[in-house]
């Protein structure tokens, strides 16, 4: 990890002793670039073996990188076709981003960070008891999940957020390891490894934890050989007998402890609903909550102020009500994110994924859906767009192509700007290709990949098309169930 950032601050002031060397003299920016290769289930060689296979391979086969992609031609090696799935460039460094520097590299001017990881499945998964009074009350105050685990593949690139969000928590968790490996001493220069998300519900708030939690167990995996995330309960932890409820928060803090005392492992705490525990203080001062729940805040307090020592431990916390959070745990928090609905190009990218994965899977015919820059430039020139087809002439289609594209990221952005003005989360974007098929669609569509056959007379473009159908009808569906969301939403609020 130092030996990255050290090559993160590369600076050209370095260049010779000329107060105002050429352009020619300045040296060549060196830029980290994280790959991460997923090892399958079957594989035999070892990690170190396959990382420098693969660095190896990187270095003579490829002139340049672009960052993010998903990476091919090694499976013509031996090895390696054998003991990966995947290998993929992620995304570039924010410093990259703001510069003018394409997010294409040229090999020569990267350093590869490999990291080689194969996940667990997804029954790596236990409880946590917490005990209770005497045995007569079982509590499962929280679940600890193996990580990385193959079902949280792909959640990290699924989450889209204004602003570099997930960047700058990297970045935090990169620079507590730098000041962790120099000893920095915690009476001069304290933090507490703490990170509060707060926001509205369906932002993604618990999903941006548990992405975290799977990308830092593939990017330390060269520190920690182990990775744990760990979910805790918090209404679990309210015992109904009264002062067991502290009792719970140190039995499960003892537990995490001993979790951490193994130096290989990483352990990501994960306090869902967090004002759940913290909430309860001012209440009880104020004799309007029983006292037990001051209990419960002090012990989480004291717990965090133990685990904040050591190195490989991390506290994520989530929540919706943040003025409901005791002022003590806001004041450990090192990084307070306020995680908000997506603005409109946050809600196009959603909505494109969302469209993209449906052509990957033959529900929605082959068609290619601008990139959000691209629709936006389509947007700023509509005026010299060539007339929209409404015909059925043949060879239409063919001809018209790239408008037709034009159009469908023209249509897209207004959808998401339909979607902005009535405040959807992105939990609820997510639902309107489902909530579009199955209201205005119906079950012609997807039907010769589900190896069932559609009814007479029903969706018979779909079926002619090899069981998709075309993004206009599903644009034209999920314009209807927003138009209906918004309705509903007004009965609902009235």
């Amino acid at each position: 990890m130092a030996d990255e950032l050290d090559v993160m601050m590369t600076s050209p002031s370095r260049a010779g002793a000329s107060n105002t060397p050429s352009k020619a003299a300045q040296p060549r920016a060196i830029w980290p670039v994280h790959i991460e290769v997923r090892i399958a289930p079957t594989a035999t060689a070892r990690f170190d073996t396959i990382r420098n296979l693969v660095h190896n391979y990187l270095t003579t086969s490829l002139s340049h990188i672009y960052l993010p992609s998903t990476l091919t031609g090694w499976e013509d090696h031996p090895v390696l076709s054998t003991s990966i799935e995947r290998i993929v460039a992620a995304e570039p460094p924010a410093t990259l981003l703001s510069s003018s520097t394409s997010s294409s590299l040229p090999i020569e001017d990267c350093a590869l960070q490999i990291h080689v990881y194969q996940p667990t499945d997804s029954d790596a998964f236990e409880e946590f008891d917490g005990g209770g009074r005497g045995g007569e009350e079982e509590v499962m105050s929280a679940s600890v999940c193996e990580l990385p685990s193959r079902d949280w593949e792909g959640l990290w690139d699924s989450l889209i957020y204004e602003g570099d969000v997930k960047g700058r928590l990297l970045d935090y968790i990169y620079a507590t390891v730098v000041f962790s490996d120099a000893e920095v001493d915690f009476n001069v220069v304290s933090w507490n490894r703490v990170v509060l998300l707060h926001g509205p519900p369906g932002t993604g708030k618990t999903s941006l934890c548990r992405a975290l939690a799977q990308k830092l167990s593939i990017r330390l995996s060269h520190r920690y050989p182990h990775s744990r995330l760990l979910e805790i309960n918090s209404h679990s932890l309210f015992s109904r007998w009264f002062s067991e409820s502290g009792k719970l928060v140190q039995r499960l803090f003892s537990s995490i402890q001993e979790m951490v005392e193994d130096e290989e492992t990483f352990v990501v705490v994960l306090i869902d609903e967090v004002e759940s525990l913290t909430a309860a203080r001012a209440g009880a001062m104020a004799g309007t909550e029983p006292s037990d729940g001051l209990r419960v805040v002090n012990a989480l307090l004291t717990q965090l102020d133990k685990l904040k020592h050591r190195k490989n431990v991390l506290i994520m916390s989530t929540s919706n009500l943040a003025k409901a959070i005791d002022s003590a745990f806001v004041d450990r928090a090192d990084i307070i994110q306020y995680i908000d609905l997506p603005p409109r190009e946050a809600i196009y990218d959603i909505l494109r994924s969302c469209l993209n994965e449906l052509v990957r899977k033959g529900i929605v015919r082959d068609v290619d859906v601008p990139t959000r820059t691209q629709a936006q430039l389509y947007e700023r020139t509509s005026a010299y767009l060539s007339p929209q087809l409404n015909g059925d002439g043949e060879g239409q289609e063919e001809v018209s192509r790239r408008d037709r594209n034009k159009l469908v990221g023209l249509r897209l952005l207004k959808l998401a700007q339909r979607c902005r003005e009535q405040g959807m989360s992105g939990r609820a974007l997510r639902r309107l290709p489902v909530l579009a098929h199955a209201r205005y669609i119906g079950i012609g569509i997807g039907i010769s990949t589900a190896g069932l056959s559609a009814p007479n007379g029903v969706n018979g473009n779909a079926k002619k098309n090899g069981g998709g159908t075309d993004v206009e009808t599903w644009l034209d569906a999920m314009e209807k169930v927003v138009d209906t969301h918004a309705l509903e939403k007004g009965k609902f609020e009235q």
